[in-house]
């Protein structure tokens, strides 16, 4: 016999109008690969019929969901990192400096590090709120994305810290290489941003996307390239990536965002020009104005001594 629970939800107006996979994601808190699957396999439906995960919800729309069947949680593999740094510590938060090649969290396909297997092999304790997967995880920096990240080791910070990426009072500063030179050098990219609409893995510019806001402010012109300081407003999966490849401006190294191969070889960049290098936040349990800032890794600096004889007049 199935052990499998049934569920039936009305849908809350905070995800009116966004993809199903995308809404159920949020409402039922599992992960949207694990959403996609019951979708496929025809268990989430509406009025009796399966819904396709291109559908979008609507305020009060009851739909069905055969939940998965209850799995023993395996506990987060600890992996070591070599090149994780320990930027701040205490007793309830602990910012690092990521290195590429290292996951926020565990997900299905993934089997690299993780940060929070990585802290935990360390003998940090984090935040057992949210997820069991994504225990202490606040915000996410993408597998190839370096830099600075925020991890919750007490669920109060945990809370706070979701409230606070929430309500865009986490200031977070990222430097980018973008192909070609910016005009205007400063500027403000406001485009939605959702899934692709026929590549799953990818990300795009939709009208019906969500908000997604980026400023950016040209720090220097190199031959053929720009450097940017980049302040999300918002926090969407590859917004900067995705921005910067709708202005036709992708980044040093992207190539899933249309970035050329051949300049990014030249740089022996094997991965996109980004690195988050500054965070301020108050302190989510003493209210401390804290600022932090991340040097550029070994990958990044090399490809600008590169084009270091090439900074234009």
């Amino acid at each position: 016999m199935s052990n499998r629970e049934l569920r039936t939800l009305s849908v809350p107006e905070g995800v009116a109008g966004e993809r199903i996979d995308s809404a159920l994601t949020r409402v039922l808190g599992l992960s949207r690969t694990a959403v996609v699957k019951l979708l496929e396999d025809g268990d989430i439906t509406t009025g009796g019929k399966a819904m396709p995960k291109s559908d979008r919800v609507t305020a009060g729309q009851v739909i069905d969901v055969l939940m998965p069947a209850p799995v023993n949680t395996d506990p987060i593999p600890l992996t070591p990192l070599e090149g994780l740094t320990i930027v701040y510590d205490d007793q309830d938060i602990v910012v690092i400096d990521k290195p590429i090649g290292c996951a926020a969290h565990p997900s299905p396909g993934w089997t690299g590090p993780t940060v929070v297997g990585a802290l935990m092999a360390a003998g940090y304790s984090v935040s057992t709120s949210g997820p069991a997967e994504r225990q202490g995880i606040v915000h996410r920096l993408d597998v190839g994305t370096s830099g600075l990240m925020i991890v919750a080791k007490s669920d109060t910070a945990f809370h706070v810290l979701k409230d606070a990426f929430r309500n865009r009072t986490v200031e977070k500063i990222y430097h980018a290489m973008v192909q070609g030179h910016l005009d205007p050098t400063t500027g403000t990219i406001d485009a939605p941003i959702d899934r692709h609409p026929k590549e799953d893995h990818r990300f795009a510019v939709v009208a019906t996307g969500k908000e997604s806001i980026t400023h950016y402010e040209v720090i220097e012109f190199y031959r053929g390239v720009s450097m940017v300081k980049v302040e999300l407003e918002t926090g969407r999966t590859h917004q900067i990536r995705v921005h910067f490849s709708a202005l036709h401006h992708p980044l040093v190294g992207d190539t899933t965002y249309g970035a050329d191969p051949v300049l990014a070889k030249s740089l022996q960049m094997s991965r996109p020009w980004l690195h988050a290098a500054q965070l301020r936040f108050a302190h989510p349990v003493t209210g401390q104005a804290l600022q932090f800032h991340a040097p550029y890794p070994a990958d990044l600096t090399g490809s600008l001594a590169l084009l270091s004889d090439a900074v234009l007049p």
